[in-house]
């Protein structure tokens, strides 16, 4: 039985990333990418289908955990009867093969410990070839080959492999699990003690880079860190969360991978690196937006690959049983094929952000802008699957053409700002016929508030969206009654809803938890309009969702007081950078991006 995701952090090198529990235990880890074959894949299965435990072999009476200062390296700490003992672990950053190191050290007494390995490849259906090494074992199994090596015996039993030791106050125990590919001669041996010293020195090198000295620092620091871990080196890629098929509702089939890189987050991340002090990472943000998106603009994906890879064929793994139960348990997202016009508007909108904030956009940039745009004009009018990628059938969604409109405004803003050339006053007229119809057909007199889509009087809360893109300024009486309404009738515990599962559509069964994204939208509504108190006390309400090491996940269950949905998310931790921004400053993404 896996653990609560609370009880998970997050490793990683930017190519992969492991979870590691507060037992000492690795359920979750993808090797040598986010979108390969799993070689620990307990978290949706059982310890037989892949974990690495050490702990301490007796009763623990206590456990403490935390990253160590500005960086990705945890420390989890073990209090028994008969002493205190910790494990540090970290994930080096690289340019070659993954490495974990796993650090063993005595604080008190002496603790007797147990290790055990149980590695499987591809999701957990292939046990591998076992075999001892000069230091330890070498395991492998068609194009996979692990390494690992240790200062203790190691031994097989049961298709896993052990050791028992005891640690005593100031020894310290490594074990090095290395991967490389099975048909690549041996890497060179790693120096433990070298690997950790290295990788917390360029953690907190990294971290000192952060230009953010407002309130909620040490949320925002931690936030931008696990951003960090999330990017894929080679391409600037970043994933939505290095999990696939954690239920958005404990037992159900909303399960999807997001280990894939989302165009509607472009904007909303390029922000959050941006305000943070990152520019290298937003440049190569930029770089892999523009290599993905290249071709014809009636194949534009909503999302791709690491690389930019379009192809992201769903499949479902019918022999791990899910998270706590909850399948289908899938691999890859076929929404990746669907139709939303919303993609349009953010693309237009970072690229536009980035010639803002002085990040040099290729010189080609604006043609395929134009094409973009050229293409946008000929299909707006036609329904599509939104931005919650329903899968009940198309539909007119609001803020899909909301968000058609921005793509229209940032193409007019940019040619006006940067002397660009266009038709603007065609342009211009378009802007203007998609807001009127927006405003006549997407709104409800009758509860005074925007709807999900044409043929419904149901809130969605993409709608908070609206004053944040400048569709409409944020006093409007019409956005001041669709904030209302959804804070009055699409929240549970005062987090939001992305939707009323039972007035949607959406080709699924049952409910899921509240959106955690969304509900930092409401802050920065809230913000915007003046409710200054209000809007604070719901990020510190949503900051407390976070577990004790700061991260968080894509939704929370209020009833069962769990998080759910892929963990840690991004967009999550986007929101917390972008919203204390927002509340700390008068010139926070929210204003900035309505004000474009």
């Amino acid at each position: 039985m896996p653990l609560p995701l609370e009880e998970y952090a997050m490793i990683g090198d930017f190519h992969t990333a492991a979870l590691v529990g507060r037992d000492g235990s690795i359920d979750w880890l993808c090797l040598p990418r986010f979108d390969s074959g799993a070689c620990f894949a307990a978290l949706l299965g059982t310890p037989e289908h892949g974990r690495w435990l050490i702990a301490p072999a007796g009763e623990i009476r206590r456990t403490n955990r935390s990253y160590r200062d500005g960086t990705l390296v945890l420390e989890t700490t073990f209090e028994t009867d008969s002493g205190e003992v910790s494990l540090v672990d970290c994930m080096p950053p690289r340019r070659a093969d993954p490495v974990m190191v796993r650090t063993v050290i005595g604080r008190r007494g002496q603790v007797p410990m147990r290790m055990q390995l149980i590695l499987r490849f591809d999701y957990g259906s292939i046990v591998p070839w076992v075999r001892r090494s000069e230091k330890g074992i070498r395991t492998i199994a068609g194009p996979d080959t692990v390494l690992v090596n240790s200062t203790v015996n190691l031994r097989g039993e049961n298709l896993s492999t052990v050791a028992e030791f005891t640690i005593s106050e100031g020894e310290q125990v490594p074990f090095v699990l290395h991967w490389h590919a099975s048909h690549e001669s041996v890497p060179a041996e790693i120096d433990p003690d070298e690997a950790l010293r290295s990788t917390e020195h360029w953690w907190q090198a990294w971290s000192a880079r952060c230009k953010y000295t407002g309130p909620w620092r040490e949320a925002v620091l931690r936030s931008l860190i696990t951003l960090k871990a999330l990017t894929y080196d080679p391409t600037g890629g970043m994933v939505a969360a290095p999990t696939t098929s954690l239920p958005e509702k404990l037992g159900g089939p909303r399960n999807w991978d997001y280990r894939f890189c989302w165009l509607r987050d472009a904007t909303f991340m390029l922000y959050a690196l941006l305000t943070g002090g990152y520019h290298e990472e937003a440049i190569a943000w930029r770089d892999w937006l523009m290599r993905s998106v290249a071709g014809k603009a009636s194949q534009l994906n909503i999302m791709y690959g690491l690389a930019g890879e379009r192809r992201l064929t769903e499949i479902e793994i019918d022999w791990l049983p899910g998270y706590e139960n909850s399948r289908p348990v899938r691999i890859g997202n076929a929404a990746h094929q669907q139709f939303q016009l919303d993609v349009y508007g953010e693309v237009m909108d970072v690229i536009h952000l980035a010639r803002r904030s002085g990040v040099a956009i290729e010189e080609h940039a604006w043609t395929a802008q134009c094409h973009l745009l050229n293409y946008l004009e000929t299909v707006w009018q036609q329904p599509d699957e939104g931005i919650w990628e329903v899968r009940g059938g198309r539909r007119h969604f609001t803020h899909s053409r909301v968000m058609a409109w921005v793509a229209v405004d940032r193409a007019i803003k940019s040619a006006e700002r940067f002397h660009l050339p266009g038709d603007l006053d065609r342009w211009r007229q378009l802007r203007r016929q998609i807001h009127d119809e927006v405003c006549a057909r997407g709104f409800d007199p009758g509860q005074n508030s925007f709807v999900q889509h044409y043929q419904t009087t149901a809130l969605d809360a993409s709608l908070l969206m609206l004053p944040l893109v400048g569709f409409l300024p944020p006093d409007d009486p019409r956005v001041l009654g669709t904030i209302d309404a959804i804070q009055r009738d699409l929240t549970a515990d005062g987090f939001v809803l992305r939707y009323r599962t039972e007035e949607t559509a959406d080709g699924l069964p049952g409910d899921e938890g509240v959106f955690l994204p969304c509900s930092f939208w409401l802050a920065d509504c809230l913000a915007l309009i003046g409710r200054q108190q209000e809007a604070e006390e719901l990020y510190e309400r949503l900051l407390s969702l976070r577990n004790d090491v700061g991260l968080i996940s894509e939704e929370y269950d209020v009833r069962q007081q769990r998080l759910v949905g892929n963990f840690p998310q991004a967009f999550t931790h986007v929101g917390i950078i972008n919203t204390a921004q927002n509340l700390a400053t008068q010139h926070g993404p929210a204003r900035h991006r309505q004000q474009q």
